[in-house]
């Protein structure tokens, strides 16, 4: 006789004494579909079914979570199907009849499942960033996996990575594009190309699939940082650093920025181990371009130095953090102090700035050579072999370069070679 959700119900596991039962029993249903319950009580689905000459139990859930019948959640929209132990049956009778072995079907999507989530999108692309972005900065590395969590995984993270096909990864980037962060939509699929790859050379992947996209996406207009080229800006911004009223780490940062011209990162991070006052120089490693850097330290630079070194001269960084002296300033310090004097770091001056500053003065002011100049901002210049860099190359005119950059920031500090607007 075939089951009933009331007889199901009705039957406990108590003998008609009362008593409970020491060994399971079973409630039969019809083709091969029976409910074992155990001695705590637990209703459990079993299917008894032949395959291959042997007899064999297949698990299919327990009750009431899986019903005897599958029902609608919702019957007035017909909609939430919620699938029962007889249709669970008949799937798996529907496998035997094709000669399949539906506990080895179970088997094998498990292990596909598994295979896929441990091959996912989400999966190799922490491993990526764990493994091949190790030599980039703590912020560089938030971001990029800021951007993963954003704007991939909810989509694409649980996909397995072999799967990702060209459409669906630009339907993903679109969602970027579309609110108008075009810079960020490129960027993220640069990034999402490298994790391609990655897998492809540890191979979980056949081929990177961004390749098919190029020229999919709106073109980017490349933004530079907000800078200041002429002199006579240039020489109210001196006077407005000489007058910042901040604290003397910020104070210090701020009157070294534009002296040496290193990347923000850079100078915030700057070691005392790294830098020899008495022979007037500064080394470290360059993690954006991987290369051991040389800064010629000006007379000026080495006077902020040491002027700085009592405060800081015991610990590991020369600009200290406001709230843990073991870490270094904060990376928003700079940009933080030029709005405070008036600057707007967006469209007039940023901390990166500098940079671009002393790039374009030394070369259309002061006539030194694109190549020393290059050199001097750690950038790798063509030469008769390609691209290169030496940290070496050029290091005495690199050394005159900067005291006279200095010397010539002192003096439009002070009002010479300055006109009062800007030339025609």
């Amino acid at each position: 006789m075939a089951l009933t959700d009331t007889l199901i119900k009705a039957k406990t596991h108590k003998d008609a004494d009362g008593k409970v039962k020491v060994a399971p029993y079973k409630l039969y249903d019809e083709k091969g579909l029976f409910l074992q319950v155990t001695p705590n009580g637990g209703k459990w689905w079993r299917l008894k079914y032949q395959f291959g000459g042997k007899e064999k139990l297949l698990s299919l859930g327990t009750y009431p979570e899986v019903p005897l019948a599958g029902r609608w959640q919702d019957p007035e929209t017909k909609s939430n199907w919620l699938e029962g132990a007889r249709d669970r049956r008949d799937k798996a009778r529907e496998l035997i009849a094709n000669d399949i072995d539906p506990s080895d079907n179970r088997k094998a999507q498990k292990k596909t499942k598994d295979g896929n989530l441990a091959n996912s999108f989400e999966v190799i692309a922490r491993e990526w960033l764990d493994t091949k972005m190790q030599t980039k900065s703590e912020s560089y590395r938030k971001n990029l996996l800021r951007r993963f969590e954003l704007y991939l995984f909810p989509w694409l993270g649980k996909q397995a990575i072999s799967e990702i096909n060209a459409p669906e990864l630009l339907d993903v980037i679109r969602r970027i594009e579309n609110q108008n962060k075009v810079e960020t939509a490129y960027r993220t699929l640069q990034a999402t190309g490298q994790v391609l790859r990655y897998a492809v050379q540890t191979g979980r992947a056949l081929r990177d699939v961004t390749s098919d996209l190029r020229g999919a996406l709106t073109p980017s207009v490349t933004k530079h940082m907000a800078s200041f080229t002429e002199p006579y800006q240039v020489a109210e911004l001196m006077r407005a650093i000489d007058g910042f009223t901040g604290t003397l780490t910020v104070q210090t940062a701020l009157r070294l920025a534009p002296l040496v011209f290193v990347r923000p990162s850079e100078l915030r991070k700057a070691k005392w181990a790294d830098i020899n006052l008495d022979a007037g120089v500064w080394n470290f490693f360059v993690t954006k371009t991987k290369t051991d850097h040389i800064v010629p330290l000006c007379t000026q630079a080495i006077k902020h130095l040491k002027d700085i070194h009592p405060l800081s001269g015991h610990a590991e960084y020369v600009f200290q953090g406001g709230h843990n002296p073991d870490k270094a300033m904060s990376e928003a310090a700079i940009n933080a102090a030029l709005r405070r004097m008036g600057y707007d770091t967006k469209t007039e001056i940023t901390g990166h700035g500098f940079r671009a500053m002393a790039r374009t003065i030394l070369h259309e002011r002061l006539n030194i050579d694109p190549h020393i100049i290059e050199h001097q901002l750690a950038h790798a210049v063509p030469d008769n072999l390609g691209g290169a860099y030496n940290r070496t190359k050029f290091i005495e005119q690199r050394v005159i370069m900067m005291q006279q950059w200095a010397d010539y920031l002192d003096e439009l500090k002070a009002g010479a070679k300055v006109l009062p607007f800007k030339q025609a």
